[in-house]
């Protein structure tokens, strides 16, 4: 596409190696070369992010152990607490839609602020819900944060962490999200479907609290030009005894080079040189949304409760 068969093609920016790296990280720096890498700031930024990764896992897994008891309670048909459990997935469709636009205009960390907001509005609408259609509103609402959540959490942690440990602490995302699933499970088997909602209130408010003492993404300061608070991000995040010139220079001139890739069109992806690649990807995501994973985790409850009628 345009500049980037430019640099496949000539070589004119990146070598073979840097282009392995991916597009979205910067090529390794001297710091991570000698090792800079699980920083007190680092592992604190990635706690305080990955309570969101707790919080949407909890939104995900809440509708299974709720079924029984907002049904008895609310006196809802399978038909309206189905409507209930699957309306999570349209909102987060919606927050797909904004989730990238959004970080890059308000920044990764406050992304993360607003999403947990509405994750908080639709816990308590949730909670002291009293009719249908206010449980189905809360959950639209926590479906919009999810969709954002997956999105710029993964990021946030990709863009903080040094290069020899990123996998690493982007794999607690995925970790927490289904810690929070489990947690949730065992919750509620214990607690009302009011209570558990105010559950899943606690990580929310850990997210929310904890974001004000982490830095923002050394790559999104690189890419308002902000270069100053870049090198004080980046110092604070590998340490103050670090020289960190060369991985700013980096994080910079990598922001550059993305940014004029980022010229293509949504169009140029339906040229018939990339029709392999984008069958692949896109028959990936719908064979897995088709295996049913989402129906088996919100109504697993109803589906174990089925199965031992009919042993």
């Amino acid at each position: 596409m345009g500049r980037v068969d430019d640099i496949i093609d000539e070589g004119e920016t990146c070598s073979g190696q840097q282009l392995e790296t991916g597009l979205l990280q910067p090529p390794a720096s001297q710091n991570d070369i000698v090792g800079e890498g699980f920083t007190p700031a680092v592992v604190l930024s990635t706690l305080v992010a990955v309570c969101g990764s707790l919080a949407t896992g909890c939104a995900y897994g809440y509708s299974s152990p709720a079924e029984s008891g907002i049904i008895v309670d609310l006196g809802m048909s399978v038909a309206q607490y189905s409507t209930f459990g699957s309306i999570l997935t349209i909102g987060g469709m919606l927050g797909s839609l904004v989730n990238g636009k959004t970080a890059d205009i308000i920044g990764r960390r406050y992304t993360m602020w607003v999403s947990e907001v509405f994750f908080l509005v639709s816990w308590f609408v949730i909670a002291f819900a009293n009719l249908p259609w206010l449980l189905d509103l809360g959950r639209l609402i926590m479906g919009f944060a999810v969709g954002i959540n997956v999105y710029v959490i993964p990021v946030y942690i990709a863009e903080i962490a040094p290069k020899n440990s990123r996998g690493t602490l982007t794999s607690t995302h995925q970790f927490m999200l289904t810690f929070g699933f489990s947690l949730i499970y065992l919750t509620g088997t214990l607690i009302s479907w009011r209570a558990l909602a105010l559950v899943g209130v606690v990580p929310c408010l850990l997210h929310v609290l904890g974001i004000f003492f982490i830095p923002e993404s050394p790559r999104w300061l690189a890419k308002l030009g902000k270069d100053k608070e870049l090198e004080e991000t980046l110092r604070y995040l590998r340490g103050k005894s670090v020289d960190v010139s060369q991985e700013a220079l980096d994080i910079k001139e990598h922001t550059e080079l993305f940014e004029s890739l980022s010229e293509n069109k949504i169009q140029d992806l339906f040229q018939r040189k990339y029709a392999d690649a984008l069958i692949v990807v896109v028959g990936l995501m719908v064979l897995q949304e088709f295996g049913g994973t989402n129906a088996f985790s919100y109504y697993s409850a109803s589906i174990f409760e089925l199965a031992e009628k009919w042993r």
